[in-house]
C-alpha cells in the first residue's frame, strides 16, 4: 500500500478542547466544520462527546452525519439554513442555527414550528461578510423574541483580525458588539481560536475553538498562549528511491531546482494530489527519520523530492515526516504562502490511522 499516512490522535483533540475550555471559560462549541479541518468529524466528536458542550459545524450535511454516528449533544449550523425546507429537518433533529441575513429571519418567523428555535442571532461587527448591522441588530432580536418560535438567542460575532495581535480592529468589534448588544438578553459568544488565545475582553459564554483543537496556531508567531497545544495530525510518508546527481543537475518538473553540489535525492510518496501545497517546494521544511531537512525541487501530483545528502543513513524506506511533532505545519504553510486550516483540509488519498 502507499506508505503516506495521515496518524490522527484522538487523545490529543480531546486534550486541545478541554485546554480552550479552561482558557476561554465558560462554555465552548468545538468546530467540526469540514470534516473536523480535514480530520474526520466523527471520530473527533466521538473522542469530546462526553465532555464537549456542544459542536459547530457550517451546514445541515455535516450536522446530519454527525446525528446519524449517535452524536447527540447540541450542534450549531455556522452558515443557519440556505432554505426554508431545511428547518424541518432542523427541527427533526434539535439542531441549533444562526440567523444571519434578512431572508433566514422571515424563513424562520414564517415556519410552522413544532418545538422553540434555539437561535444564534449574528452581528456583523465590522468583518462585513455576514451578520446585522449594528443599527439593525436590536429589531432583528426583537422580532425574534417576540415571535414565540425561540426559547433563546445567543448573540454572536465574529473577528476578522484576531489573528494580528497589534491590530486594533478586534478591539473595534467588541466595543461595536457590546454597545449594540447592551440591553438585549440572552448569552453572548465572540471568541474564535485567537480570540480564546489572545483577547481577554473576548471570553464570554461560548467560545468557538476551531484551529486550535487540531493542535495549530492561529497566530503569525509561537507564543506563551500556544505552548501547549498538541498537533493531532501527523502527516508522513517514506522514501521508496534514490538517485545520486552531481553539481549542475536539475531536479523536478521546471528544473527549478539545480544542485550547487553532489546530491542524494529522495523520492517520497506524496504530492499535490494529496494536498501537500504545490507551492511549498524546494526549502519546506521534513524530518527524515527525525533529523531536519528540506524538500527540493518542483511538487509534482504523486510524488515530491527531498534532500538526502546530509543524511548518509537515510534511504530506502526511511520515513518522512511533512508535518506534524517535529515539523510545524504553520512553517509549511509559510512557504506555501497560505495558512495551515488549508493545508489540514486538503488532504486526501492518505490512509487515516486513528489512535485513542
Amino acid at each position: 500500500m502507499r506508505p503516506l499516512i495521515a496518524s490522527i490522535r484522538l487523545s490529543r483533540f480531546r486534550d486541545n478542547y478541554l485546554l480552550a475550555r479552561r482558557q476561554h471559560g465558560g462554555r465552548a462549541l468545538a468546530v467540526v466544520k469540514a470534516n473536523a479541518y480535514g480530520h474526520g468529524a466523527v471520530r473527533c466528536a466521538q473522542a469530546v462527546a462526553d465532555v464537549a458542550d456542544g459542536f459547530a459545524v457550517a451546514c445541515l450535511e455535516e450536522a446530519l452525519q454527525l446525528r446519524a454516528a449517535g452524536i447527540s449533544g447540541p450542534i450549531l449550523l455556522l452558515e443557519g439554513v440556505f432554505e426554508a425546507a431545511e428547518l424541518e429537518e432542523v427541527q427533526r433533529h434539535d439542531l441549533w442555527l444562526v440567523v444571519q441575513n434578512r431572508e433566514q429571519l422571515e424563513m424562520l418567523l414564517a415556519s410552522p414550528a413544532t418545538r422553540p428555535y434555539r437561535v444564534w442571532l449574528k452581528m456583523d461587527s465590522g468583518m462585513h461578510r455576514a451578520g446585522f448591522f449594528p443599527a439593525d441588530y436590536g429589531a432583528a432580536h426583537q422580532r425574534l423574541l417576540a415571535s414565540g418560535k425561540v426559547d433563546a438567542i445567543v448573540k454572536m460575532t465574529h473577528f476578522a483580525c484576531a489573528d494580528e495581535p497589534d491590530n486594533p480592529a478586534t478591539a473595534q468589534q467588541i466595543a461595536a458588539f457590546d454597545a449594540a448588544c447592551a440591553d438585549l438578553p440572552g448569552d453572548t459568544s465572540v471568541a474564535n481560536s485567537a480570540g480564546i488565545l489572545i483577547h481577554e475582553r473576548a471570553h464570554r459564554d461560548w467560545g468557538r475553538p476551531g484551529i486550535m483543537l487540531y493542535g495549530a496556531s492561529p497566530l503569525p508567531a509561537p507564543c506563551a498562549a500556544t505552548d501547549a497545544l498538541q498537533p493531532v495530525m501527523r502527516l508522513s510518508s517514506r522514501v521508496f528511491g534514490v538517485r545520486e546527481l552531481g553539481a549542475g543537475e536539475p531536479v523536478g518538473y521546471g528544473a527549478s531546482f539545480v544542485t550547487s553540489r553532489p546530491t542524494r535525492v529522495g523520492l517520497i510518496a506524496c504530492g499535490y494530489a494529496d494536498g501537500y501545497p504545490r507551492l511549498a517546494s524546494t526549502g519546506s521544511p521534513v524530518a527524515i527519520d527525525g533529523q531536519a531537512s528540506r524538500v527540493i525541487g518542483r511538487v509534482s501530483m504523486d510524488m515530491m523530492t527531498v534532500d538526502l545528502t546530509d543524511l548518509p543513513q537515510c534511504g530506502i524506506g526511511s520515513e518522512v515526516e511533512l508535518w506534524g511533532d517535529l515539523v510545524d505545519i504553520n512553517a509549511v504553510a509559510a512557504c506555501a504562502g497560505t495558512i495551515s486550516y488549508e493545508l489540514l483540509c486538503n488532504i486526501k488519498r492518505a490512509h487515516f490511522v486513528y489512535q485513542d
